[in-house]
């Protein structure tokens, strides 16, 4: 799944994957290097989800901090399989049984963010003792 697909398909995950993005993009614009008006317009437009969908489908490892910070702890082994390296990926206290192999680091990791899409859209919904 695409990276705009979701962040659409989980709304709630979603939305904190965009706050993340834009709190980092507020913290990068303390370097005073930057000049202040390109901090000015880059606020003026934010993060669209398209661009955001993008950084996703482009480098799924950055996503691993916003998912530690919400306790859901992504992990990439690898295993040597006839005279090749291929990955899997695991979360702390879920099991991800059975095991799906992947010839790139980069495969596992995206394969592992959208399970941790999943993962974090359950923790924010509202369970339904809640609801009632």
């Amino acid at each position: 799944m695409k990276g705009l697909e979701l962040i659409e398909k989980y709304p709630l995950a979603g939305k904190v994957v965009k706050d993340w993005f834009l709190k980092e993009m507020i913290n990068s614009f303390k370097d005073e290097s930057v000049p202040s008006e390109f901090k000015d317009f880059m606020l003026e437009q934010g993060v669209d989800d398209d661009k955001i969908g993008t950084l996703i489908d482009v480098n799924p490892r950055m996503l691993f901090d916003v998912f530690d910070e919400n306790d859901v702890f992504i992990f990439i082994h690898y295993m040597d399989v006839k005279d090749k390296v291929e990955f899997f990926h695991s979360f702390r206290n879920i099991d991800t049984n059975p095991v799906k192999l992947f010839k790139t680091r980069k495969e596992a990791e995206l394969f592992a963010i959208e399970a941790a899409f999943e993962i974090l859209e359950n923790q924010l919904s509202p369970k339904e003792e809640e609801i009632n």
